[in-house]
């Protein structure tokens, strides 16, 4: 599902050059869950964003579902993240203005679903939220909104999830309740999950585990 070749990021500080990722090789299966762990400041995020087509490489390839990304330009990786990229990120990213309802049917409007309002139901139904369609976020819980983006994050049934910290804004309690979810609809949907996360519970669950150190990705042995 992703293939990854001697992946560098660097930024231009002026007088100096910042290495957050020096010559990146690793590849990802289809269906895996794989969790990508290191310290603050390791280049976590940068390397997500890099995999999803958010930003580009300073060097090196990424090639996602058999289309490489980094050689697309920004419109066409946008049109690449909407047919088969889903994302979760810590700070949930709902739309204030649009109930737990629209927010999930936005992408699937976007995508020309013939029945967005039905599936987004099913969906929210799903992650336990049949009573709460017409709520909006400021009327919900950091448990409940991430439940709405999580949803949202699987309308348009993603070839791969990319999640960003998904329980880092919750209480222990709420990230397992959004953990179990996760990994529950990963498994239904068949879907790839590439998450960024500190919790190392959340680590554990998932099938393979990458470390960032100084730039560098390692691998420990198979969790499973």
């Amino acid at each position: 599902m992703l293939k990854v070749e001697a992946l560098s990021h660097r930024v231009d500080l002026g007088d100096d050059t910042l290495t957050i990722l020096q010559e990146v090789s690793f590849d990802i299966a289809r269906g895996e869950s794989v969790a990508i762990v290191g310290r603050s400041g390791s280049g976590k995020t940068t390397l997500l964003g890099l995999l999803a087509g958010l930003d580009s490489p300073s060097s090196g390839r990424v090639v996602l579902d058999g289309e490489e990304i980094s050689a697309l330009g920004e419109d066409e990786r946008a049109a690449l993240r909407a047919r088969r990229v889903g994302f979760v990120f810590q700070s949930f990213q709902l739309l204030p203005a649009l109930s737990a309802l629209e927010n999930v049917m936005l992408p699937l409007e976007l995508a020309g679903h013939e029945a967005p309002e039905a599936q987004a139901t099913e969906l929210l139904e799903r992650v336990g939220l049949g009573q709460r369609l017409r709520h909006t976020p400021r009327q919900l819980s950091g448990g409940e909104q991430q439940r709405v983006a999580i949803a949202r994050a699987f309308a348009s049934n993603p070839a791969v999830l990319f999640a960003d910290e998904p329980t880092g804004n919750l209480d222990n309690r709420t990230g397992k309740t959004i953990s179990d979810l996760l990994m529950a609809l990963n498994q239904e949907q068949g879907t790839t999950l590439v998450m960024v996360t500190h919790d190392e519970q959340l680590a554990q669950r998932c099938q393979r585990r990458l470390s960032i150190d100084a730039g560098r990705v390692t691998e420990p042995e198979e969790q499973h």
